[in-house]
């Protein structure tokens, strides 16, 4: 999201955006992942600006506001001091501090009221970001990479093409606030069905792994779920982003995985049912828990192959024992 100022008089023609980062940054990737990376508001030609999202193979809409000269003033005087002061920089949150949610705030201050806002509904905002992940792999590992905060009912707008659809309603005083869109550049495609990029993949992937029904593929199974759970847990503890805390998808990828597979590996029998049915619960718990959720589908597939395993060797070390 971006706001374009246009003054042909004064040949003004400028995007000011609020979503730059800099990955020149000391310890980048780790600021990234602790959530205290510093954004930052850049203004360039509008020429320029569209120059590079065509580069990008990226479509570019335009909602005109309808402000008052003065309104229009004010915006301007703003966004130019943003450039220069405390303000341009701060610290990002996917959710509620980003290049939409700073957009909104600034236009809803010029506006003198909470003009645009998320429109009231039951909606999580896992809910609303769902239909806009069309790759699968990138959908599932987004989905499990999340946790509680995204399921909360959504009180921010905070995408850009949410804002849009507001920006086409939204009214102040009886009248519209934005024009009719327009399309300044439209690269939209229809990304053709790909069986490896779907959840039929992945289910051909799970199938396979039991039809080859060896010890060793089991337990390297089970110790990379171990380890992503164990990954989930750190990075939870380390981050600031509240969207990955109390992420419940531990309950499936359990750290006690990895103490299962080192049992399972020494062929102890006592302990592979012991943890087995501890793992087997908790994975219950998180069906359950996740059963009235938009990502039950495409988790689904994982789910059922660590219960068939699970259940399946629990079983067999019964009879052994």
């Amino acid at each position: 999201t971006g706001i374009r100022i246009t003054d042909f008089v004064n040949q003004i023609d400028v995007v000011y955006n609020y979503g730059a980062f800099d990955f020149t940054t000391p310890n980048f990737m780790m600021k990234f992942v602790k959530g205290d990376l510093q954004y930052f508001v850049t203004n360039e030609n509008y020429y320029d600006f569209e120059f590079n999202y065509k580069q990008d193979g990226r479509s570019i809409v335009e909602q005109e506001l309808n402000l008052t000269s003065q309104q229009k003033q004010q915006l301007l005087n703003e966004l130019s001091n943003s450039l220069t002061s405390d303000e341009r920089f701060y610290t990002y949150k996917f959710i509620d501090k980003n290049c939409t949610t700073m957009v909104v705030d600034k236009i809803n201050k010029i506006l003198g009221s909470e003009v645009l806002k998320q429109p009231k509904s039951e909606q999580s905002y896992r809910d609303i970001l769902y239909p806009y992940m069309s790759d699968f792999y990138m959908k599932l590992g987004i989905q499990i990479i999340f946790g509680a905060k995204v399921d909360e009912p959504a009180t921010r707008l905070f995408l850009p093409l949410e804002l849009e659809k507001v920006l086409e309603t939204a009214t102040l005083n009886g009248k519209k606030i934005a024009q009719p869109t327009k399309v300044l550049n439209d690269n939209s495609v229809t990304v053709p069905f790909s069986w490896l990029n779907s959840i039929y993949s992945l289910v051909a992937a799970m199938l396979l792994l039991i039809l080859l029904n060896k010890k060793s593929i089991q337990i390297t199974y089970f110790i990379l779920a171990g380890l992503l759970g164990l990954f989930f847990s750190l990075v939870g503890l380390y981050s600031l982003h509240e969207e990955i805390s109390w992420n419940y998808n531990i309950l499936l990828f359990n750290p006690l995985l990895l103490v299962f597979a080192f049992y399972y590996w020494k062929n102890n029998t006592p302990k592979i049912i012991l943890f087995g049915q501890i793992c087997i619960a908790f994975t219950l718990i998180y069906l359950a828990y996740i059963v009235n959720k938009v990502q039950l589908l495409i988790v689904l597939p994982i789910v059922a192959l660590h219960l068939f395993w699970l259940i399946r060797v629990v079983i067999r070390e019964k009879k052994l024992k």
